[in-house]
């Protein structure tokens, strides 16, 4: 029988965070990580597949840093625990553990839809093999529509709609592409920027279901419109794996995840989770989040691999920051938007300053960047902010997710000591996040007049 002071699930974003950091907390101890896929995507960069990237094998996590960081690989499925015994069963053995991680990721959700079933309708699935007959299938594609219109959508129609000689349409229930990322204002820029680069959209459009005979042929919506299909996309989200977890009598909570405490630890001391599998509470108040990110998994798996013998770390809740980019147009948030405060029931104030990121606006590179940041009106806290712009947004949005987390208040913000330069940012004088905080104080101290 293998054994390894610490035997970790999972070898994607969770799996080999925690694995990691393990090894840098507790570097005399044996690191395994258990795993049934030959080769790790990079999650994020799937969509990238279809277009900019070129193919699965070229997203690929290499196994190298594994050697580099002195951990073992088991390539095999695990398919039972005992915990009292404290042994992982796998297709290829027993494995002996003193603590064990969960990081067992997520799997596509599959819409209750007549027609899913058909030849040529695909999932989003986290598989070199699925998604390289999906990519055969989708150059050979003279139509293809992408279910869901969140930015995992939005990014494959994109990519897809890069080779120039497919029609790719986009459906999405709600009434704007990205609604469930980002306030509307900044959804109907981003679905102009789609649209114009030539990806059809249909917001406010239920699928009422999948025809063709045996393979697809056509999307039909629920107001009678047929779209034409050779290749369908489900990408509306995923659900937790906890079959393992379940089976081993782990407690799963009341989101479907595996229950965890503010240090990772399951309902067995000697068991951790984190990534896609694990339950998540937000940052803001406690309450359950659905969020399932490759950023967030990483943060939570580097508390689990400080905690696994010994508590040094503790979760301050799901933040949630992301990007989405479209061609050079990137649109990014850090914590709540305008609509998610105002449901999470935050009297609010938002602000949103626009204008170039180079000073002066004809220096080279220059492009209109947009901010929009929230604050709770009381406290003047930060709950959150949005940008669009190049790709500096992506980092500008990082500098956002700090001051959420720091609970930095507008006062704080607009007092913020940035450095500035021609070529690389915003004027001193009008500095995005500085001058959109200085706009929030105004509005507060109108309204405590």
């Amino acid at each position: 029988m293998k054994q390894g002071d610490i035997v970790v699930i999972g070898g994607s974003a969770a799996g080999l965070t925690a694995a990691i950091t393990a090894r840098r907390h507790y570097p005399d101890r044996k690191v395994l990580i258990v795993r049934r896929e030959k080769q790790v995507l990079i999650p994020c960069g799937i969509p990238y597949i279809f277009g900019t990237v070129g193919s699965p094998q070229k997203n690929l996590i290499g196994d190298a840093i594994l050697e580099k960081n002195g951990i073992e690989l088991l390539l095999a499925e695990a398919t039972d625990i005992d915990r009292e015994q404290k042994v992982l069963h796998t297709t290829d053995g027993e494995v002996g553990y003193e603590r064990l991680v969960l990081a067992t990721g997520s799997r596509p959700i599959m819409l209750p839809i007549p027609g899913c079933d058909l030849t040529g309708v695909y999932s989003i699935v986290k598989d070199v093999e699925y998604l390289s007959e999906l990519q055969r299938q989708v150059e050979a594609a003279k139509n293809v529509v992408v279910i869901g219109g969140g930015f995992i959508g939005v990014e494959f129609a994109d990519e897809i709609n890069k080779a120039g000689d497919k029609q790719v349409t986009v459906v999405e229930i709600a009434p704007h592409c990205l609604s469930l990322a980002y306030d509307a204002e900044f959804c109907v820029e981003m679905e102009k920027v789609v649209t114009s680069r030539g990806v059809h959209i249909r917001t406010s459009a239920r699928v009422e279901r999948i025809d063709g005979q045996e393979k697809v042929e056509r999307v039909v919506l629920s107001d009678g419109t047929e779209v034409a299909a050779d290749v369908v996309i489900l990408g509306v989200g995923a659900v937790a794996n906890v079959d393992l977890a379940k089976k081993a009598g782990v407690r799963i909570g009341l989101t479907g995840s595996i229950a965890v405490d503010r240090t990772m630890q399951t309902s067995d001391k000697a068991i951790f989770a984190c990534g896609d599998c694990a339950e998540k509470i937000s940052f803001f108040g406690g309450r359950p989040s659905p969020l399932k990110l490759a950023s967030i998994a990483t943060f939570e798996a580097r508390i689990v691999g400080a905690n696994l013998f010994g508590v040094r770390r503790e979760s301050v809740g799901t933040v949630g920051v992301w990007s989405t980019a479209v061609g050079e147009v990137v649109l990014a948030t850090a914590g709540l938007t305008e609509t998610m405060a105002r449901d999470h029931g935050y009297d609010v104030v938002a602000t949103t300053i626009e204008g170039p990121n180079r000073h002066p606006g004809a220096m080279p590179g220059a492009t209109n960047t947009k901010a929009k940041l929230v604050f709770e009106r009381h406290s003047g806290a930060i709950l959150g902010g949005q940008v669009m712009g190049d790709v500096a947004a992506g980092e500008v949005i990082n500098a956002i997710s700090a001051c959420v987390q720091s609970r930095m208040t507008a006062e704080d913000i607009a007092t913020f000591q940035v450095g500035t330069h021609p070529a690389l940012t915003a004027s001193p004088i009008a500095y995005h996040m500085v001058n959109a905080a200085e706009m929030a104080i105004k509005q507060m101290h109108k309204q405590g007049a």
